[in-house]
């Protein structure tokens, strides 16, 4: 690792923001040779809490982790938000800003918010995503909230990317339970009920109860019971309940020795996704006669695209 590499390092480490902020940047970017930097930055991660959030759009997520992390800092813990937002169609870019999004916490020391844009990525996380919880969880910070884009049924990746899953459902939005069809209600370690000030949020309540009931409640929790909370981030209710089911869960994930399974999961969806990664490179980087020759074979269906797809692997 160079210099350049071990002051940045460093300076993650110190919890300096420019240095987290410097090294996100480069996660998004996934150059190559800035691999050595995030080996050592994965080294010093692994004690952070972290708590994915998913929802259908609309459900209030972002208000949500606004009020988690402001609970969260009035218990004296650290706060590290990653919040995957929609990208701009002409600079690629996450089109709302952290600041626009959180500004009530922006000026706090102990919280430090991104936005990362999903620049094309299914399963609700994107690129660097993960290399950023690294960031912040190096950096020391206590917990971890990482909030999906948001594109609906597709949202599953976060059951691998975060200990602790939370799905938001909201009333009134004309389809409740929608997203138990693609497995993302299933996904959930808890379930939280935004909005639940509107009258028909007691009717979302007991359709997520009745589906917990009838054995819809994803993997094996090892004992955990999947719970269904009834909230309202603008006027604080159910949060502290909330609150106290997450630090519940993760005491469970402890005592049950699921935290180590979970652990494994992520490592397993990571090992995967770099895998495709170094193996898209080498297809995008293979020689350009060679390229577009299997894009043209397959064109003509003279060649399938699996088998034009194994050529330029081993032609790489």
């Amino acid at each position: 690792m160079d210099k350049g590499h071990s002051d940045l390092l460093d300076g993650i480490l110190a919890r300096a923001p420019r240095s987290i902020a410097k090294a996100m940047s480069r996660a998004e970017i996934g150059a190559p040779h800035d691999r050595a930097l995030f080996a050592k930055i994965y080294q010093r991660a692994g004690q952070a809490h972290t708590i994915g959030l998913t929802g259908v759009p609309g459900s209030g997520k972002s208000t949500m982790v606004r009020a988690l992390a402001q609970k969260f800092r009035a218990s004296g813990r650290t706060v590290g938000i990653v919040a995957i937002d929609p990208s701009s169609p002409f600079s690629g870019g996450a089109i709302l800003g952290d600041r626009v999004r959180m500004g009530e916490l922006a000026g706090d020391d102990g919280v430090f918010i991104r936005s990362m844009a999903t620049r094309g990525s299914l399963g609700g996380l994107t690129r660097g995503c993960m290399e950023a919880v690294d960031i912040l969880d190096a950096a020391g910070f206590d917990v971890i909230l990482i909030e999906t884009v948001g594109v609906g049924q597709d949202e599953v990746d976060i059951a691998r990317a975060a200990l602790s899953v939370v799905v938001v459902s909201a009333p009134g939005l004309g389809d409740d339970i929608q997203a138990i069809k693609a497995g993302v209600l299933e996904i959930a370690d808890i379930h939280a009920v935004s909005k639940c000030d509107r009258k028909e949020a007691e009717k979302t309540v007991a359709e997520l109860n009745g589906m917990l009931t009838i054995g819809l409640s994803g993997r094996n929790r090892q004992g955990w019971p999947v719970r269904v909370i009834a909230t309202s981030a603008q006027t604080g209710q159910g949060i502290d309940d909330l609150v106290k089911n997450l630090e519940d869960h993760q005491q469970h994930l402890e005592t049950s020795g699921e935290r180590t399974t979970r652990q494994h999961e992520i490592a397993e969806m990571r090992v995967l996704k770099a895998a495709e990664e170094i193996a898209r490179e080498r297809v995008i980087t293979a020689h350009e006669n060679v390229r577009d020759s299997a894009f043209e074979n397959v064109r003509k269906r003279t060649v399938d695209p699996y088998s034009a797809a194994l050529e330029l692997i081993k032609s790489s």
